[in-house]
């Protein structure tokens, strides 16, 4: 069976090179070739079995771009390709629904061995993360569910980073979530909860155990 492949980069070398390299591979189709977020909303269908996604796009963050796509094909394999190897980067891409996260100075084995494990329903961390990845996910814990249950799940995540005295550029690098985004999260929290100002969600917020 042919696997279909995705490739989304905003970075037109990487993105061109990629899908030269995986045209070569056996049982494998580059079907999408696109270069932003919005791109991928609009080519990406449900014949596609495995999508590379950039994890910053020109656009949008991949992350968003890929809780997105699975929202509208939940059977889409994900595997996020990026220059980043953080703790934070990670944690997003995995809550999104990606099932691989890849760097990008990856060699080609590795490239095709991730893709074909992704296709075949498996979870792959490259070699450079996974130790980090499996004691960060021991070490996750999870915010209480009766807390502000008005608040969406992302909701409840930028109020615990706010409860925690963080600043919007560090919630959105910590979330990979553009500034914008956040802004727009931190105004909806703070019309549901019925606050005046981002001081008062602080208080609500610590008061309930976040932060």
């Amino acid at each position: 069976m042919t696997v279909r492949i995705a490739v989304v980069d905003d970075h037109p070398v990487f993105r061109l090179g990629m899908s030269a390299l995986l045209s070569t591979l056996d049982g494998i189709e580059v079907a999408v070739d696109a270069s932003s977020a919005a791109e991928a909303a609009a080519l990406v269908t449900g014949d596609v079995d495995v999508v590379l996604m950039d994890l910053e796009l020109g656009d949008g963050s991949g992350v968003e771009a890929t809780r997105e796509l699975l929202a509208r094909y939940p059977g889409l394999k994900v595997l996020m390709v990026t220059m980043h190897e953080d703790d934070d980067s990670i944690a997003a891409s995995m809550r999104a629904g990606a099932r691989g996260y890849l760097v990008k100075g990856a060699g080609p084995e590795e490239v095709e061995r991730a893709v074909r494990a992704v296709a075949h329903g498996e979870v792959i961390l490259g070699a450079a993360v996974a130790s980090r990845a499996l004691g960060m996910m021991a070490a996750s814990r999870t915010l209480p569910p009766a807390v502000f249950p008005e608040l969406t799940e992302r909701e409840r995540e930028v109020l615990d980073l706010i409860a925690a005295g963080h600043d919007n550029t560090t919630i959105s690098r910590r979330l990979v979530l553009s500034p914008k985004t956040v802004r727009n999260h931190t105004s909806n929290i703070l019309t549901k909860l019925g606050v005046a100002d981002r001081s008062a969600a602080i208080v609500r917020a610590r008061d309930a155990g976040l932060g």
